[in-house]
């Protein structure tokens, strides 16, 4: 008899498309694309043919198998490169921490656009920017491009009509003050096409739109308008002239290189606009294992440019791709495009100068990386081992989990779970939780309800609280610490080492031990543990000052006659800030969705008592 895999492979169709295998439990092991489904899913499956050792152990795993036929190639391949951003497989080159990378967005959308950052591109009819591996440089980019061109920065919806009065920046002539009425959006929109062209390091361009700008305003006598231009003139100026003229051609173009390392590879990649070196950035990849150069270069290019906004007309390669994929990718670069796109592999000259330069920096990035890997990573293993020499642990913790509880009184009560993994916090997996039913300030109390739902959840398979953690700190001493093994016996989890760690003398108290363990002032294990017991500090009272400052300010204005809960959201939304709404006048009170002119005089006097109390 057949089995389910067996027959799905008999039944594979002569299309292209995308083939997705799965193991035992469901989980995507591999996404691949293929110009003819069946030759290719079935050669994976062949006896006799010659795979690597990373193939071998895919097909050892493979329990099941889901295809998407396509209309072409090309479909597949966006298909193929959209499906492994989302799922990240295992066998597939990933691209390390992608999905983390920010985009600087200008909100073409808006009537009066806004530069903000994005996470992920949408389709919002919003211009995207970047992505940007470094958030520091692309800080300093937003700072630049905020003192040079006037963009406003605040959130209010606007149509051209006076909405409330301008904010300080349009008073520091860092905003045109759109929330006036006083600018044209004609007048606007070209400030935000230099920030558009200064983005997409069109520079030359810039600067001589600028100049003819200045020079119209001068001759006009608009000498005030002139000096702003002038200024922002001489800075595009600057930041051009420390843009390295590389290319005489003024081509757009990305050059890109490999360095091979054991566990990773680096691609190095030198953004060139307009024959200027306007940036550089380093791409790690893991799953890079028994692959060729070109084969990776190919991988890459699928997953970087299928969300990229901007497609240069050159993509300069350090090796030459499959003979499969380079025609592929060209076709469907210029697809996105809306022109031709080349893919070039130099053997001489110019570029392939730019490539040598473009593979060095790749290989120092790739051993810097593997260096502070190595540094950070001893000590962490250091430190883990060092705390379980000292608890007695039979291993180095993998995970460790730390619960604080904040409150005042017993009011606004809450809980913080922070976590590590192997000494490094994993963010992702911090929980809060919202104390219930609780009256008074009751510590312990509070503290065993944050451990009875955090390990119920895990009883009733909840996926966010699947990983059991092999040590547990409760910030607190031996009261809170006997508080929380009674949870830990009731509900069957006493195997599951715990701890208290006091906060004045940083004592670790232990289970049925009357004395302390001291750890030596100076370890590593000292400060590890001191780390992990600040971050549940910080996100219980952080958590605790959000809810506490949302109750004072529910409070405070649902105690003036007529606002209500819906009012007093719809305040907030449109002033943002409780000193905002303050400073409002009685009129744009009056303009808040929701509001009468009665209710925005009750409130505009209830807020002029306050003051004068």
């Amino acid at each position: 008899m057949l089995t389910l895999l067996e027959e799905k492979l008999a039944l594979l169709p002569d299309k292209p498309g995308v083939y997705i295998y799965k193991d035992r439990n469901g989980h995507i092991l591999y996404i691949g694309k293929a110009v003819n489904l069946r030759q290719r899913v079935r050669s994976y499956f062949q006896a006799s043919a010659d795979h690597s050792s990373k193939v071998r152990a895919l097909v050892q795993k493979i329990h099941d198998l889901e295809i998407i036929v396509t209309n072409s190639e090309v479909d597949a391949l966006i298909l193929e490169s959209n499906l492994i951003k989302e799922h990240q497989p295992w066998f597939n080159i990933r691209i390390k921490d992608d999905k983390h990378y920010p985009y600087l967005k200008l909100t073409l959308a808006e009537t009066y656009p806004r530069l903000v950052v994005a996470r992920r591109i949408q389709k919002d009819g919003s211009k995207y920017f970047g992505p940007y591996p470094s958030s520091l440089a692309m800080r300093e980019t937003v700072k630049l491009i905020r003192r040079i061109f006037p963009l406003r920065t605040c959130k209010q919806p606007l149509d051209g009509q006076p909405n409330g009065r301008p904010c300080l920046n349009y008073h520091i002539k860092r905003c045109l003050g759109p929330c006036t009425g006083r600018v044209s959006r004609e007048q606007y929109m070209e400030v935000v096409q230099n920030v558009d062209m200064l983005l997409s390091g069109r520079y030359d361009n810039l600067i001589k739109q600028l100049t003819e700008q200045m020079e119209a305003a001068a001759e006009a006598l608009q000498f005030e308008r002139a000096a702003e231009l002038r200024d922002q003139l001489q800075a595009v100026q600057r930041v051009s002239e420390k843009q390295k003229m590389i290319s005489p051609d003024l081509a757009d173009r990305d050059v890109l290189a490999l360095a091979r390392g054991v566990e990773e590879s680096c691609i190095g990649m030198l953004l060139v606009r307009e024959g200027h070196a306007v940036g550089h950035e380093h791409y790690f990849l893991s799953g890079t294992e028994d692959l060729s150069e070109g084969e990776v270069l190919a991988a890459f290019l699928k997953q970087h440019y299928a969300n990229n906004p901007f497609i240069p007309a050159e993509v300069v390669l350090s090796a030459e791709l499959p003979d499969n994929e380079a025609a592929l990718i060209s076709e469907w670069l210029s697809q996105r495009r809306g022109s031709k796109c080349q893919l070039l592999v130099p053997r001489r000259g110019d570029k392939m100068q730019l490539v040598d330069m473009v593979e060095k920096n790749a290989a120092l990035a790739l051993d810097e990386r593997l260096a502070r890997s190595l540094r950070q990573g001893k000590l962490q293993q250091g430190a883990l081992q060092e705390l379980a020499s000292y608890l007695r642990l039979p291993g180095p913790p993998r995970r460790i989990e730390c619960y604080d509880i904040s409150n005042i009184s017993g009011q606004e009560a809450v809980g913080s779970m922070v976590v590590m993994l192997n000494g490094e916090p994993a963010r992702s997996e911090y929980r809060r939780f919202r104390i219930r039913d609780i009256a008074g300030p009751n510590d312990f109390a509070m503290m065993q309800q944050v451990l009875r739902r955090r390990f119920r959840r895990l009883q009733q398979d909840d996926e966010r609280f699947a990983d059991l953690p092999d040590l547990i700190i409760i910030d607190g001493g031996k009261g809170q610490l006997s508080a929380a093994l009674q949870v830990m016996h009731e509900l069957g989890f006493a195997s599951i080492p715990v701890v208290g760690l006091a906060k004045k003398e940083e004592h670790i108290f232990q289970p049925g031990q009357s004395d302390p363990i001291i750890l030596p002032r100076q370890s590593q294990s000292l400060y590890m543990v001191q780390r992990i017991r600040d971050e549940a500090h910080r996100v219980a009272v952080g958590y605790h000052r959000q809810l506490r400052a949302k109750k004072q300010v529910a409070s405070w204005l649902e105690s003036c006659p007529g606002i209500g809960p819906a009012r007093r959201k719809a305040l907030l939304q449109a002033f943002g800030s409780l000193s905002r709404l303050k400073a409002a006048s009685e009129e744009e009170l009056a303009q808040v969705p929701g509001m009468t002119k009665k209710a925005a005089a009750t409130l505009y006097a209830y807020i002029r008592q306050e003051e004068s109390e």
